[in-house]
């Protein structure tokens, strides 16, 4: 059957593939608190996707699963409906609500699950291939989302994607530097080499047009059919038999793995950082936990006064992120399968005993996890860290004052290399602890059937004093995620900066141990020195992942933010 003949069949209205008319927009009531709403992602293109949702009356949730849906197509490296996500939500009620659409093991899957010949793989060896895929969660996600908040009709959502897939798109320079950089999974299979290569093999140049008949199809289906239509049916099949028959690394995932999963709605984590307000995700998100313990940590220090430009501030958010990443390493994982004591890890005496161990002159000698209420009767190991690149976050506010902030993720770049209906499968299962005991004691983030593996992913809202939304923000870049989401509410709140210039800051990585790493060619790279000498022993300049998206709310108006470093972009209505 032709490509055509297909979208034929599967005949959806027009404004599903042409986008949105004039006639569409809704305009704005007197009661609504902002004149117009905004998205912000990583590619513009994906933002206006949202925005378009906005301008015919949309909720933030729409514009969401909009910008989401168009990221699988343009940014293919990050994010997509073949990985998961996390979705934190402000309610009518108040309330903020999480929903965790993160990817899961196959039933199948146990602590053996990378050990071969009685050894543990590498993350090199792991990531190729089927075994590091999860069930992908990001369409149970963005279903359970609509169908709660949304308010446009399903299909409309897909709209800019498959124009997008269909009509074609531009090759970026960041995408072709990652299809240079990554081509080992990028070109993993014929498809996507024949998608993002020439015949020579080399990376598409900037500027080149893309077309995805594959994703196009994909996405009329799922538009047309719901979103049960990527779990059962061509699709389930489709995704099955890429991951049996894997050329490195298969998989025993069944149809049945595919058809049971589920987003679930989660409780978030929330706290007060000075006369601010912090929500965040809960288990099996490790960001939520660890952004806040950072903060917490550091609550009785004067960073105002010390101002951005201080080693000394920047060598105490080192020491307490070192503090919050030990607890995180030990604790964190999936509390549908192990104990993770968040109010424990969240209660602020505890944090206070914790901070207690900080000093502004000195650097505190190695860290280990404490025990916070909850962990007493936990022998639990400490895991090595692992390489985590991927990611994608964006954030939409509506004219109604509603906000998301969403991550959506494949992991690492390309995910596993393996293509499924023209999207690239994530390898989210290397998020997992690899070697599932440590000395003798269980990793808590180890493999196991159906578990989903913790995650860094750090989608974060902030209230003011006010009890009104401040700050809607997230980040991409693996373990690094709540480093950067730490700088930019420090920058906003401590330092007085506007969302777009704390998105700017340099960036501070100290996840655990004594190293500590500061963002190559920034002004933190010039204060080195200075850290030493405040006792880092282990200072390293490197070149880190990093890309952050945010709106903030200024003098009761949305301002937009992204990552100077990124090519994302802020777009209203």
């Amino acid at each position: 059957m032709t490509f055509t003949r297909s979208l034929a069949l599967l005949a959806v209205p027009a404004f599903v593939a042409t986008g949105l008319t004039s006639a569409a927009i809704a305009r704005p009531s007197a009661s609504s608190p902002y004149a117009k709403g905004m998205v912000s992602a990583a590619d513009p293109r994906a933002a206006e996707a949202g925005a378009r949702m906005l301008r015919a009356g949309g909720s933030a949730t729409d514009a969401a699963i909009a910008t989401m849906l168009a990221l699988t197509v343009v940014e293919p490296q990050s994010s997509g409906i073949g990985g998961g996500g996390l979705y934190l939500a402000t309610a009518g009620d108040g309330r903020v609500v999480t929903i965790d659409g993160r990817e899961k093991a196959p039933a199948a899957a146990d602590e053996q699950w990378f050990t071969r010949n009685g050894k543990v793989m590498s993350f090199a060896d792991a990531v190729p291939g089927a075994t590091s895929i999860g069930v992908p969660g990001n369409i149970a996600l963005a279903a359970a989302a609509h169908k709660a908040r949304g308010k446009l009709p399903w299909a409309r959502l897909f709209g800019p994607a498959i124009k997008l897939a269909q009509d074609g798109f531009v090759v970026t320079p960041r995408l072709n530097a990652m299809l240079k950089g990554s081509a080992a999974t990028a070109a993993f299979t014929a498809s996507g080499k024949a998608l993002f290569y020439d015949g020579n093999g080399e990376a598409k140049a900037v500027g080149t047009r893309i077309v995805n008949r594959d994703l196009a199809l994909t996405l009329h289906t799922i538009a047309a059919q719901g979103s049960r239509a990527f779990y059962d049916g061509a699709n389930r099949r489709a995704l099955v038999a890429a991951v049996t028959t894997a050329a490195r690394n298969p998989s025993p995932m069944t149809e049945g793995d595919v058809a049971a999963y589920q987003a679930k709605e989660r409780e978030p984590v929330c706290g007060n950082y000075r006369a601010y307000r912090i929500c965040g995700m809960g288990p099996p998100s490790s960001g939520a936990t660890t952004v806040f313990a950072t903060l917490k940590q550091l609550e009785r220090f004067d960073l105002t006064a010390l101002g951005k430009d201080s080693p000394t501030a920047w060598h105490l958010i080192a020491e307490s992120m070192r503090l919050a990443y030990a607890d995180r390493a030990r604790y964190s994982g999936d509390a549908d399968f192990v104990r993770v004591p968040v109010a424990g890890m969240t209660d602020p005496d505890y944090l206070a005993k914790r901070s207690a161990l900080i000093a502004a002159d000195r650097t505190m000698p190695p860290v280990t996890a404490g025990v916070p209420r909850g962990a007493e009767a936990l022998a639990l190991a400490d895991p090595a860290p692992q390489d985590e690149h991927g990611t994608s976050h964006f954030v939409a506010v509506d004219r109604r004052g509603n906000a998301v902030s969403y991550t959506s993720t494949i992991e690492s770049a390309f995910g596993s290399g393996l293509m499924a209906g023209g999207y690239f499968l994530n390898n989210e299962l290397t998020d997992f602890d690899m070697n599932p005991v440590l000395d003798g004691k269980p990793a808590n983030n180890r493999v196991q059937g159906g578990k989903r593996p913790r995650s860094s992913m750090s989608p974060t809202l902030v209230f003011g004093p006010d009890g009104k939304l401040r700050l809607a923000v997230g980040a991409a870049g693996g373990a690094t995620i709540p480093a950067q989401v730490i700088r930019a509410v420090i920058g906003v709140i401590d330092w007085n900066l506007p969302a777009q210039q704390s998105l700017a800051l340099p960036v501070i990585f100290a996840p655990g141990g004594d190293a500590v790493y500061v963002e190559q060619g920034s002004t933190l790279e010039a204060m080195i020195p200075a850290l030493q000498g405040l006792g880092h022993a282990s200072v390293t300049a490197r070149a880190l992942p990093l890309k952050a998206n945010a709106i903030e709310v200024v003098g009761g108006k949305l301002s937009g933010a992204a990552d100077p470093r990124s090519e994302g972009r802020a777009i209203s209505e």
